[in-house]
């Protein structure tokens, strides 16, 4: 069969200036990948993402696959399924949103994939060879770590100055907010070492992301495969916890060892109620400041992130952050609103209680707000927000942070002065 997988463009909201620069435009989707290797190869594969190449809607094509759909490319995905649908052509959809919203998706594909998708995919191939797609599928189970599919590294894509890595799935945290154990459960399974070490040696570009949740789930996996990695000459950023980073410097001087560039850590909040309700035992707002000297100290940079508009929060939130940051060394900042994502905890408790203002799909990305705050209105959780980043981002403390970088190794400087030019830059338009 002569198979398209597409990776649709966000309608609005997120813009190339901002700082989907690095973040969005700056790695490709891992999952296409992932699937095009798990495709068998008598099948003819080309792949298109939206964020570069634009689909030839004449072209004629056995099988349409939309498999990175996320809720804000929804509307997006169905469009293009819709004008190939209208040619005959059968489309199948698949990701968070159809996981989220199957019946939903159902309306403009033949079939539906629900929750992981290397699993069934073979099966799927096999029914539409036959012409017989069933109009929902789902995997039994989990995929075993070792049967995770490497990305695929000869489909012609455009470059990219980032590759990406996917050492395991699963993660065990369960915040509400998040989509991850929706698809891929609270279970930590992690690939064999030899087999992502072969995978990273197959990666053309020399910076790395690894895409976990956090990598310090286990850290002793984190250190062997650190190890590994060392020899290989690659640059990475990775994700990780406080309460682990803080205490483990063997685990921080072996990621340094292996090109470590910078650790992000989703910090979520400066309230201890907030990360309680949250669940996140990781994180102890009297760790971070120790965590972030340490991993300083091994010449890495550190990327945060924080949440705003949980049901904890109240106005003071805001100026407690601003205090606390004023305090702390983090060389970036990403700050979000949050964002129930269909199919999440929250979102369902939220529309539960009537506080979900919209589903027009592509604003839900972060930046808009899509639902009633419970101790603020959502202008008050807008502007806010967006004040704490402004702050952060301010001509001053920009070039303290760029000042105070040198002071780390050459490349984790590089790529706090990027960090912090396309955030800042984002934020001033705001």
């Amino acid at each position: 069969m002569n198979i398209l997988f597409v990776q649709p463009r966000v309608l609005r909201g997120l813009n190339i200036l901002g700082r989907a620069t690095i973040n969005i435009s700056g790695t490709p989707y891992m999952s296409i990948q992932q699937l095009v290797a798990a495709t068998p190869n008598k099948h003819s594969i080309e792949l298109i993402d939206e964020r570069f190449d634009k689909i030839d809607f004449e072209k004629k094509y056995d099988l349409v696959a939309i498999m990175k759909c996320y809720t804000m490319y929804a509307f997006r995905a169905y469009e293009i399924a819709d004008k190939f649908r209208k040619k005959g052509i059968p489309v199948i959809i698949g990701g968070w949103h159809p996981t989220a919203f199957p019946d939903e998706a159902k309306q403009h594909a033949d079939s539906v994939l629900i929750g992981e998708q290397e699993g069934i995919w073979l099966t799927i191939l096999k029914d539409v060879e036959k012409k017989q797609p069933k109009s929902f599928y789902k995997a039994e189970k989990y995929l075993e770590a070792e049967n995770i599919p490497p990305h695929q590294s000869n489909i012609k894509i455009s470059p990219f100055p980032t590759g990406r890595l996917e050492v395991g799935r699963g993660c065990p945290q369960d915040c509400e907010f998040c989509m991850t154990p929706v698809m891929h459960g609270t279970d930590y399974r992690l690939r064999p070492i030899d087999t992502v070490i072969e995978e990273i040696k197959t990666i053309k570009q020399k910076t790395i992301l690894i895409t976990e949740p956090s990598i310090t789930l286990d850290p002793e996996y984190a250190k062997k495969l650190f190890k590994e990695m060392k020899p290989l000459n690659k640059k990475f950023f990775c994700f990780g916890h406080t309460d682990v980073l803080n205490k483990d410097e063997e685990l921080l001087k072996l990621s340094a060892e292996a090109g470590c560039l910078a650790w992000w850590i989703d910090f979520e909040s400066f309230s201890q109620e907030t990360l309680n309700s949250l669940g996140k035992k990781t994180n102890k707002i009297e760790e971070y400041a120790s965590a972030i000297n340490k991993i300083h100290s091994y010449g890495i940079s550190v990327i945060g992130t924080l949440i705003f508009g949980l049901d904890t929060d109240t106005l003071e939130v805001f100026n407690e952050t601003r205090k606390a940051l004023k305090n702390l060394e983090i060389d970036a900042l990403e700050v979000n609103i949050v964002c129930p994502l269909p199919g999440t905890p929250l979102f369902e408790k939220l529309d539960k209680q009537g506080r979900i203002l919209t589903k027009d799909w592509p604003k839900y990305d972060d930046f808009n707000i899509v639902f009633q705050p419970k101790n603020m209105t959502p202008e008050e959780l807008w502007i806010k927000s967006h004040e704490v980043a402004k702050e952060f981002y301010s001509y001053p403390d920009y070039l303290k942070r760029i000042i105070r970088g040198l002071k780390l190794n050459f490349s984790s400087f590089l790529y706090i002065l990027s960090q912090n030019y396309f955030e800042r830059r984002y934020y001033k338009t705001k």
